[in-house]
């Protein structure tokens, strides 16, 4: 008797309290706050309780009252009815849009968000941030400073999917920076340098290689040639690493060289320049080397030093690999130091910056994070710090998020990439996608929090909260950096709230109806009548079936029930 009182009592307060019904339903069930499950929940509880309630009601007779009703209704009602109902809702639809224009986002929609989610358990994105200047970010092709290597990564790609990784748009833009670094105006001068000269501009990988041998043939002390092989004929990163220590002798000497004749002439500058790009591109690719084979100590002091000892190459981004270095050792403090020097107003931003910032600000408070609990009792000092981190980073490029959190597919990133863009986006995450998941509830903070921003920005494209507005071009330009079988991601443009499409649609709907009823009285009288004989249709199989259920269903528990 204990256990059937106890089932009796929970049901009494299930029914009498629709709301903890509902949370008892999805919390059984195991589903996710969302209005889908909400709306479908509550349209189920509303369908029992008509059931239960449908003899104190009357159902039947109000719906054979309203029938005769609405057949002795006469064409003015019809017109002021639908007359007042257009008015009403251009009124709501006109504050809508205004409202709209000036924040962004919907009147009712915001009311949802603020007051009535927080009681549904919903998210709270709607998070404030300072302002702040960068330059201008236009469709400018970077080169990647975390680019792969030809011959012992995009080629093994291309040995293993028969795709190519990368596009004769991305290729032809590494061979005039080749043809920028590698060469000068003394190399007819030399025949080695001359071969490599014509090298670089060769298409096809086989005649490049060729000349590559062929330089070094003439000249064993060719430090271009030796690059060349290790990018693009080296089959392992060990090959390429020995090549690139060859190439590493080599150049040493030749900048020794130039060093000491660099004032002599302006084609000696020019060689010395020349010679010194040289160097700096072959220290960096062994750093880079010896990251990918494990050695990330050793990687760490080969890019301070080369930073240290060229300060003035800040066009190459070295920092950023350092960064990522940094990050793998778990070195933190000195990820953050780093990121003190380069995040600088006057700096040109990048994804490895921003989003690194929000990594660091993130860690203090993920591994406690709890949208609930936030939810509940607002966002701490620290956690809005890492929310506009996060923010700042999402306005920035919007595309990064979702490679973060594997919402997309991640491939080889090229060998340019262009900032804001989605190519950037790819060779952020390829890279940074271990470090995020080596901080603890980082990436939950990132799923939590990132869509907010575009609900802080109205208009993406127009204006800006942090930067300049979003550039147009960048679809174009990365559909010609990645390949064909990737779909590139663009903009998230905000849409239309659903509240203003709703009153939109209501408003000229029943605008239509008082049209066509003042036109057409008698007409829209028929069809009135006429529509509540086929809803009389509808409700009778449904009065029919409770009717059966009813005369089926034990007294005691009709009894009990009805008590309750």
């Amino acid at each position: 008797m204990d256990f059937v009182y106890d089932i009796l009592e929970k049901l009494k307060s299930l029914i009498l309290r629709p709301w903890n019904f509902l949370r008892f339903l999805i919390s059984e069930i195991d589903l996710s706050w969302s209005w889908g499950y909400l709306w479908g929940i509550w349209l189920l509880l509303v369908a029992i309780l008509v059931y239960f309630l449908r003899a104190p009601l009357k159902l039947s007779d109000n719906i054979n009252a309203m029938s005769v009703f609405i057949s002795s209704l006469t064409p003015k009602f019809y017109v002021a009815l639908t007359g007042t109902s257009s008015l009403l809702s251009g009124i709501i639809l006109i504050f809508e849009w205004w409202y709209f224009r000036k924040y962004g986002t919907s009147f009712i929609e915001q009311v949802s968000v603020n007051h009535l989610g927080p009681l549904l358990g919903g998210e709270d994105n709607e998070t404030t941030s300072t302002q702040a200047n960068d330059s201008k970010q236009k469709c400018k092709v970077w080169r990647n400073p975390l680019n792969l290597l030809r011959g012992s990564e995009y080629n093994r790609y291309n040995w293993v999917t028969g795709q190519e990784a990368l596009t004769y748009y991305d290729m032809n833009l590494s061979a005039q920076d080749h043809q920028t670094f590698f060469t000068c105006e003394t190399d007819n001068i030399r025949p080695a340098d001359n071969v490599m000269q014509k090298a670089w501009r060769e298409r096809n990988p086989q005649a490049r290689i060729k000349a590559a041998h062929q330089a070094l043939d003439l000249d064993q002390d060719c430090a271009t040639g030796y690059i060349l092989l290790a990018e693009e004929e080296a089959v392992s990163i060990l090959e390429a690493e020995r090549l690139f220590r060859r190439a590493l002798k080599a150049g040493e000497g030749l900048y020794r060289k130039s060093q000491l004749l660099q004032h002599h002439s302006a084609m000696h500058e020019a060689e010395h320049r020349r010679d010194t790009n040289v160097l700096v591109y072959i220290k960096r690719r062994l750093s880079m080397c010896a990251r990918k084979l494990g050695k990330t100590r050793e990687a760490v002091k080969m890019m301070r030093d080369l930073m240290k000892e060229f300060p003035m190459l800040n066009v190459l981004n070295i920092h950023e690999n350092l960064l990522e270095a940094l990050l793998e050792l778990q070195a933190y403090a000195d990820a953050q130091a780093l990121l003190f020097k380069y995040d600088d107003i006057s700096l040109p931003k990048s994804a490895t910056i921003c989003y690194t910032a929000a990594l660091l600000k993130a860690r203090a408070v993920c591994d406690k994070f709890s949208l609930e609990v936030a939810t509940k009792r607002g966002l701490s000092s620290s956690e809005m710090t890492a929310v506009e981190a996060i923010h700042r980073a999402v306005e920035f490029n919007p595309h990064v998020p979702k490679y973060l959190l594997e919402m997309k597919s991640i491939i080889l990133p090229p060998e340019h990439i262009l900032k804001r863009g989605d190519s950037e986006a790819i060779a952020y995450a390829f890279y940074h996608l271990p470090q995020w998941k080596n901080v603890e509830g980082a990436l939950n903070l990132l799923h939590c929090t990132w869509e907010g921003t575009f609900r802080m920005i109205p208009y993406p494209l127009e204006k800006g909260h942090l930067f300049y507005p979003y550039p147009n071009c960048t679809e174009n330009a990365d559909r010609e950096l990645l390949p064909s079988f990737h779909y590139v991601s663009v903009y998230p443009k905000k849409e239309w709230p659903f509240f203003i499409v709703f009153v939109g649609c209501l408003c000229s709907f029943t605008a239509m109806l008082a049209i066509l009823t003042h036109q057409y009285p008698d007409i829209m009288i028929l069809f009135a009548k006429a529509l509540s004989e086929f809803l009389g249709m509808l409700v009778a199989p449904i009065t029919f079936i409770l009717e059966k259920l009813d005369s089926l269903m034990p007294t005691s528990i009709w009894h009990v029930l009805t008590r309750v």
